[in-house]
Parts: structure tokens; sequence; C-alpha cells
């Protein structure tokens, strides 16, 4: 590998901040120390920047070279999981029930890394970075907010990019079109008519209606979608009832839906709709259906993932590149950052057989990454920008 030597000076200083805030995780919109952090070390580069929403931050450099040059948006997420740390180490989480197991704590540190080696070049270039160090990910909340503020306009290029234990240390995908689902919740509420149990008549048992919900939603998949279209409708919760010989007046149930195109979206979203009411309808109750869209089906722009995977190939060996990472039904509100520009998400490989706990699942409480892998997605954060400022076009 050759990484460049404005990377591998930073080498200390990504670890010591990934360590940083690995030990002080906050979950999503409960950043506040991590993005006082974030301002902290942005104020000692000479970086400008401000909030987006409570706990989000927004910096922006300026080339100074002479000319026009385009706008480019680099993204971290910074938001933790509500779990315990489980490892050993000398990082571990000091905030007890809240954990860095998804890799957030790198993907900051790695773009502030970044940043302050931009910082460093911006007399080599023209144009505009934008960095998101974005808040509540793990809710699909924070890239909205970003949006919302404008911060996609005029952008040429979005970048991002994603730790992996599915992948070795060194090891980089980039993979054109579908790669994340879309993930959107729903709340179903169900008014019936509460009775005896001994005379079922004289009621309407949502509980019942529930249950034959529960299972009509599976026909979605299972009748309503083409073989080869992967979609998944799950439902985690069912609350119904108040005593175990009353019929139960009222029920709710939680669910969410995952697909890889919008339009399977929009039509899943529907059916889940008319399956809950037209079922509740068939038994004379009423059903309300909510929903929250946390995040679209993330698609990475062809061309984008061409002018990555030149970069990289000046990194790493061609074989390191993974073209075609498999999709994952797991959604990245990333997604709506591509709704806005063209760009792509990468997934960076941080399994080393050095350290068992890289190979360790997302969301565990042993996850760990190797820090080395650090390096190359930095080195590509930089190199891409620098590329994608004067030679992306739109």
């Amino acid at each position: 590998m050759e990484y460049k030597s404005y990377v591998l000076e930073q080498k200390d200083y990504l670890i010591q901040l990934r360590r940083h805030f690995h030990a002080h995780p906050e979950v999503s919109l409960q950043e506040f120390q991590t993005c006082a952090k974030i301002e902290q070390e942005l104020d000692a580069m000479g970086i400008v920047h401000r909030r987006i929403g409570e706990t989000g931050v927004y910096a922006w450099i300026d080339g100074k070279k002479e000319g026009k040059g385009n706008i480019i948006a680099l993204r971290a997420d910074m938001d933790a999981l509500a779990m315990q740390d489980l490892k050993e180490v000398s990082y571990h989480s000091q905030n007890p029930g809240c954990c860095h197991a998804c890799g957030h704590d790198g993907h900051t540190a790695t773009l502030l890394t970044a940043a302050k080696i931009l910082k460093q070049k911006e007399n080599e270039f023209c144009g505009q970075i934008r960095l998101f160090f974005q808040q509540a990910e793990e809710i699909g909340q924070g890239a909205k907010q970003f949006v919302k503020a404008g911060l996609m306009e005029g952008v040429t290029r979005v970048y991002g990019a994603h730790v992996s234990s599915n992948l070795d240390s060194g090891k980089i995908a980039l993979t054109k079109g579908p790669q994340n689902a879309s993930c959107d919740y729903f709340k179903i509420h169900i008014k019936g008519r509460g009775a005896h149990v001994s005379t079922p008549h004289m009621g309407i048992d949502a509980l019942y209606i529930a249950s034959q919900i529960v299972v009509q939603l599976q026909s979605i998949v299972a009748r309503n979608t083409a073989p080869l279209d992967t979609v998944v409708v799950g439902v985690g919760v069912l609350r119904a009832g108040t005593q175990y010989n009353i019929i139960a007046e009222h029920a709710e149930l939680e669910g969410t839906t995952r697909c890889f195109t919008p339009q399977t979206r929009a039509f899943t979203n529907q059916r889940v709709k008319e399956i809950a009411e037209q079922t509740a309808a068939l038994y004379g109750a009423e059903a309300k259906v909510e929903f929250q869209d946390f995040a679209a089906p993330l698609c990475n722009d062809a061309q984008a993932v061409e002018e990555v995977t030149a970069i990289a190939e000046q990194i790493i060996p061609k074989e390191q590149i993974v073209p075609d990472f498999e999709k994952a039904l797991g959604a990245d509100d990333f997604a709506d950052y591509l709704a806005e520009a063209k760009g792509m998400y990468t997934f960076v490989g941080t399994r080393t057989p050095k350290n068992p706990n890289t190979a360790v699942a997302q969301h565990h409480g042993l996850f760990d990454i190797d820090e080395e892998a650090l390096l190359l997605s930095c080195n590509i954060y930089v190199d891409y920008a620098l590329w994608a400022l004067e030679h992306a076009e739109v």
C-alpha cells in the first residue's frame, strides 16, 4: 500500500481521536460532547464551522487557488448505540450503557484528520469542501437536517465511507448501484370493542385482528413482490389487551419495511396501509397507519464509483478493491445526500487476525476495528476531494 506522506504523518492524530470518541460515546441526538470535541479540533485547525440542529457540525474549507472549482461534500456520522461496551481495552466506553459498536467513532476521526490535511492544502485547490459531521444516523434523523439547511445546494459530488467487519483490512468496497436498503418505520393502531371473553360476539377483538394483519403482511413479500426483488416487511412489536378475560379493545403494531428501489418502497408501504385498513374493516374495526421515513434506498452513482475506483487504484492493489460488495438490508441515511447529488458510499475493511474483535458483527458489544485501516479511508477522502474539486463533471 502506498499511503501518501501527508496521511501517514497524521496516523497518531487519527488513532488518538478515534480512541477519544470511542471512550466517550453518545446516542443519537445527544452527541453534545462529541460535537464540542469536533468544534475544538476544527478551531485548532482554523476551519470555520457552525451547528446543524443541536448536535450536528457543518464546516467548510474554501480553496485559495485561483479559479471557480466545484463544491464537494464529505460526510461522517458520529452517533453511538445504547448498549454496553464488552471489550477490555484502554479506550473502553466511559459512558455505561453506550458504545460505539458500529464504527462511527472511526468515521468522525477519519473525516477530522482529512479536514486537517485539506486545510493544509487550501492553497492548492479552488472551489469549496463541505464537511458534514452528522448526528443521528442510527435513527435516520441526521442527514435530513443537513439537506434541509440547504447544504447540498450546488454540490457536485458527495462522498462518505463506513467501516466493515465483513472485509479484511486493506480492502475497500466500491460498488455501483443499490448498496443499502430503505428503512421505513410503521405503527398500526387498531380500535375494536371490548367485551367479556365468554361473549366474543359482543366485542370486536383488536388482538385477533392484529394477529391477522401480522400474517397478511407477509403476503407482500410472498405474493406481491417479484422473486428477484428484495423486500423485508417485519413486525417487531405487538401490544394489546388489559386482562386475560377481556377482549382487547385496542392493539398496536410496530414494524419496518426495507427495499432497494424507490418504486418498490412506495408500493410496499402502500400495501402495508391497505392490508391493515382492509383487514380491520373486514372485522368491523378501524386501523390507523403511521409511517416514519428513516432512510431512502442507497444507490451509488456509477460515474462516481468509477472516479473513486481510479483514486483507490493509486493507493492499493487492484485486487484489494471489491466491485460487487453484497447488498445490505441495513439502512444508512447517507442515501438522503445521494438523492441531491452524484456520489457514492464506500465500505472500508477493518477486519484483522491481529484482533479477533474486528471480526465481530457490528452492533455487538465486542465490535472493534483495525485502526490502520482508517489510513486508507482518510487517504481516499483527501485524494478524491482534491480530484473532484477540479475534474468532476455534473
